[in-house]
């Protein structure tokens, strides 16, 4: 379909992914996880200080994937990890257990990874990853994922994650995690 000036439209479905002012587009990024990961208003309310203050940290990146007209559809942030920090000292049991503690020293976190589901399928959540390690000073990337298989955990075996530890426990959840862990740079297709 034209426009009246003649010119064709953009695909609402087209997205851009890009680096984002997390912070400026924390409630509208903790929108889109709320939907990709069924979280109550309760729990939005939370993770929106946690965000905050990850965003503070050094090295602390991150992106977002947008629709023409401006929609966030996606997001991604992850930082340096620290040892000291909650989810390090969490997984570090299940990790020296299995002999891979050694893994969270001198690796980039991928914090949070999120895709509309309306948006799911089309490589965000791919190109939204390979952005947020590329170019890191680490020389590794972790993160944490449904301890089951899913297209999450397909993707990032796909990109050279694998298991450190399964059945992670963290307090709250009510379902187990797995610790992945990857060489950078991330495999590419």
């Amino acid at each position: 379909m034209l426009h009246a000036t003649g010119a064709i439209p953009p695909d609402p479905r087209e997205v851009f992914v890009g680096p984002i002012d997390l912070a400026a587009s924390v409630d509208e990024a903790l929108a889109v996880q709320a939907v990709a990961f069924g979280l109550t208003d309760d729990e939005v309310g939370v993770r929106r200080h946690i965000v905050l203050r990850h965003l503070a940290t050094p090295g602390a990146r991150a992106y977002g994937a947008s629709t023409v007209d401006g929609r966030l559809v996606g997001f991604g942030y992850g930082m340096p990890n620290d040892r000291t920090q909650w989810w390090s000292t969490v997984v570090h049991p299940y990790l020296r257990q299995e002999g891979n503690d050694a893994w969270l020293t001198d690796a980039f976190v991928i914090t949070e990874l999120h895709v509309h589901p309306a948006f799911q399928h089309r490589g965000i959540g791919r190109r939204l990853i390979t952005l947020l390690t590329e170019g890191v000073s680490e020389p590794r990337s972790l993160l944490s994922a449904l301890d089951r298989e899913s297209p999450a955990r397909a993707l990032y075996r796909s990109l050279g994650y694998r298991d450190l530890a399964c059945g992670v426990r963290f307090p709250s959840a009510p379902s187990p995690y797995v610790v992945m862990g990857a060489l950078l740079p991330l495999r590419r297709r």
